[in-house]
């Protein structure tokens, strides 16, 4: 069969569930993953032909899309600020609101520098900690764009820091992974290792904790809120700002003097992170939109 010709087959199948741009961007991240081929490729060669073993692969990828299981976990990897990582139940998916904050973080520590020595802070590293670090999206894409920086990340679950730690290797870069549960510590300078040196305090601590509340699950779309980790997702109505609490407290002692902290935040809780932030002393207590005009981020700097 034509691969041409199964792009009409695949849409029309597909056609009761998603729009046409989800449909379309299926098909191509697809035909990349199994042919080797992009979109201009399959219009330069429009007789390339499918073999049986490749429509069996489809069929199998078409069922899945069906149920509306992600395509990230279907293909088990994604994009992320150019790099490529593996994904699966245990790892909630990147998303695009999350390159925001790895571009805020790369452009500040840029501009902290003298004028040509952008990504070179030859004098010292920067020590970075990434807090509930998932699939490792926010660590390894800082460690791979800031080749002064070390960076430590902390996540409760095993399994999640399995694939982080494999998508560090996958990306040839360095990561020192704890596994922990950040609600259960007092101390960052306590936290258990056992082959690297934790250092003392950090120059930023970053977090994209969960902050989804149970209230907004009517908001979530299927295939978020039957596949992806709740655990990751979803904090209890009645303590939505659990994890930024317990987070500002640990930066608070064990940030270095004017280091930074940056939150990914639920975009309906701005005004309430702002305060909690501020509660805590910090300075230059920015809220920052996404491409979406959405809150999504604060940023402060320790006293």
């Amino acid at each position: 069969m034509l691969l041409k010709n199964y792009k009409a087959t695949f849409l029309q199948e597909l056609s009761s569930s998603y729009d046409e741009h989800e449909m379309d961007s299926f098909f191509y991240i697809i035909l990349e993953k199994l042919h080797g081929l992009k979109r201009i490729d399959l219009a330069l060669n429009p007789e390339t032909v499918m073999d049986g073993t490749h429509l069996k692969q489809w069929k199998s990828i078409l069922s899945d899309l069906k149920i509306q299981k992600p395509i990230q976990y279907i293909l088990g990897e994604t994009q992320f600020y150019g790099l490529r990582f593996e994904v699966n139940e245990n790892t909630l998916i990147p998303r695009p609101e999350t390159e925001e904050l790895v571009e805020w973080i790369i452009k500040e520590e840029g501009t902290c520098l003298p004028a040509g020595m952008e990504g070179k802070r030859e004098e010292g590293k920067v020590i970075i900690l990434d807090i509930g670090t998932g699939s490792g999206c926010i660590a390894v894409s800082l460690a791979k764009n800031l080749p002064n920086a070390e960076v430590f990340a902390i996540d409760v679950s095993e399994k999640a820091l399995a694939t982080a730690k494999k998508n560090a290797d996958i990306n040839n870069v360095k990561v020192n992974f704890i596994n922990v549960d950040i609600l259960k510590t007092n101390d960052l300078e306590k936290l258990p290792t056992s082959n690297f040196q934790l250092p003392t305090s950090f120059d930023i601590i970053v977090s994209n904790p969960p902050y989804v509340r149970n209230l907004e699950k009517a908001e979530i779309k299927p295939n978020v809120l039957e596949y992806e980790p709740h655990l990751a997702l979803f904090v209890e109505d009645t303590d939505a700002l659990l994890f930024y609490r317990k987070i500002a407290e640990l930066a608070k002692k064990n940030l270095n003097p004017n280091g930074k902290l940056y939150f990914e935040i639920n975009q309906y809780l701005g005004k309430e992170t702002v305060e909690l932030v501020e509660s805590f002393g910090f300075k230059n207590v920015k809220l920052i939109k996404d491409i979406y005009q959405n809150n999504r981020i604060v940023f402060a700097v320790k006293q």
